[in-house]
């Protein structure tokens, strides 16, 4: 498209998330809540939703609602009651999903995205609500008809909605991956949306830019991938330009991304808002949250990713880079939290962390639980290092590979290899002594204004020594020693 057709328009995106959560079992009943067991094995008389079951409400759903809602800035409702969304799906026992209505459980949060250039965006929450996922239709595996696979059905589900707030497909795959990010640190979903267990659903629209006036909406569903989900969206912004741009007319609709020809493509009309006949759920108790409750889960909580980013970019003076990618993963950030209460070189321990960690964890398909150094001994690698007792180049090539198969203290293995760093200067000066002794005609080259020659004689001195010599002191000796010389 036209780059100045592009940007006379503006995309508005609200995004829906479903995340499924991690309990033992389902929302509304003692099923048994697990990912790839056989179809149809973890289902009872209520998930089926024979006749005379009742539901009872899972507490650590609840639990969970509220890690979230604070995560992300919400305000939790203290007094909630359930519904009950009425609809026809084959893979929808009941006939009907039990949900939140009119008391969503937390409203009116947010939380920032960070761009690639450093921009930040803040992003609102309208609501994240409880609910219950319905089950399986599965169409690829017989020819002729469509199988049912009760497993999911009673699975307990938050759903986070925005705010109309995202304008881009970049900000809205940020979004994405800062969600993910969260529910993974909270222990709360696995965040995996190949598997489903974290599924989400784009509004998008577009206007004239300076309009105050909303565009028409269009949804589109089943995207797999938060990738997936960016490119639905910029397909989409595209299409609806190039829809007004021939004067024709946008419908509201709903559309399913078709991820082998990244194109979007339309399933239903969406004229008017569904009617799911939504009343009060009369076999569960209201549901009442006090403050004490919500304190007590505030006190659980692990330390969340925005709030490690800021410290390590204002308190660590780290990069955005080394910040985003060191948050990445709680286990990750833990393992250098660790690290760091050893040392206050932040951005060597980083940088050890980014480099020689990860690579022996991709190298080996390990992940940080199972490496083998603990934190402390990283840091006391970086302690060494920055005492001058053993170089950088030895540290990685030499030291930390012997790391990773000996329970042994770093010094103990750097004593081991011989490769503690001299940097008596009476020792270094008989180093010195020996090269220029050796390299009688490169002295006198040097003499005569050859000054590129100190590379010569520090690489000589470095193999005399073993490369045990302390570079700068090793360095600052050598030079001195030749401009004695020359003189």
């Amino acid at each position: 498209m036209d780059q100045k057709i592009r940007e006379k328009y503006e995309a508005v995106i609200g995004l829906e998330v479903h995340a499924q959560l991690l309990t033992k079992s389902k929302a509304y009943s003692s099923d048994t809540n697990e990912y790839g067991a056989s179809p149809n094995t973890n289902i009872s008389a209520i998930t089926l939703g024979h006749p005379g079951t009742l539901p009872v409400m899972n507490k650590t759903t609840v639990e969970y609602a509220i890690k979230l809602g604070i995560a992300m800035n919400c305000k939790i409702s203290d007094h909630q009651y359930f519904a009950r969304k009425n609809y026809f799906y084959p893979d929808l026992p009941k006939g009907y999903q039990i949900t939140q209505d009119k008391t969503p459980i937390c409203t009116d949060g947010f939380i920032h995205i960070s761009m690639d250039d450093g921009k930040e965006s803040r992003i609102g929450i309208t609501r994240i609500h409880m609910e219950e996922d319905a089950g399986k239709s599965i169409h690829d595996v017989d020819v002729h008809d469509t199988l049912v696979d009760l497993n999911r059905a009673g699975t307990p589900l938050l759903e986070i909605v925005t705010d109309p707030d995202l304008r881009s497909s970049k900000e809205a795959y940020q979004y994405l991956t800062e969600v993910r990010k969260l529910v993974r640190y909270l222990e709360i979903c696995d965040g995996n949306m190949e598997e489903g267990s974290m599924r989400c659903d784009a509004n998008i629209s577009v206007r004239k830019r300076g309009d105050s006036k909303l565009g028409t909406k269009v949804e589109v569903k089943n995207m797999n991938s938060i990738r997936n989900v960016q490119k639905a969206i910029e397909y989409e912004i595209n299409r609806q330009i190039e829809v007004l741009e021939s004067e024709g007319q946008l419908m509201q609709e709903t559309r399913g991304f078709d991820a082998l020809r990244n194109t979007t493509i339309s399933m239903r009309s969406k004229e008017a808002a569904n009617d799911y006949r939504y009343f009060p759920e009369p076999d569960l108790q209201p549901l009442y949250v006090d403050q004490e409750q919500i304190s007590k889960v505030k006190e659980e909580m692990p330390p969340l990713p925005r709030e490690l980013f800021d410290k390590y970019v204002h308190e660590f003076q780290l990069t955005p880079y080394d910040a985003n990618n060191l948050t990445d993963t709680k286990e990750i950030a833990l393992y250098f939290e660790q690290v760091v209460e050893h040392t206050n070189n932040y951005k060597a321990a980083a940088n050890w962390i980014m480099g020689a960690v990860k690579s022996y964890l991709n190298e080996n398909g390990v992940q940080i639980d199972e490496f083998p150094i603990l934190p402390k001994k990283i840091s006391d690698l970086i302690t060494l290092i920055d005492q001058g007792k053993i170089s950088s180049s030895a540290a990685s090539q030499k030291i930390f590979p012997a790391m990773c198969t000996s329970e042994d203290s770093v010094m103990h293995i750097a004593e081991q290899l011989n490769i503690i760093q001299v940097s008596n200067e009476g020792d270094i000066d008989r180093f010195i002594q020996e090269v220029i002794s050796n390299n009688p005609s490169e002295v006198e080259r040097y003499k005569k204004g050859e000054k590129q020659l100190v590379g010569f004689f520090m690489g000589q001195l470095m193999r005399v020594s073993k490369g045990k010599a302390d570079p700068k002191v090793a360095n600052s000796l050598l030079r001195e020693k030749l401009n004695t010389l020359s003189l």
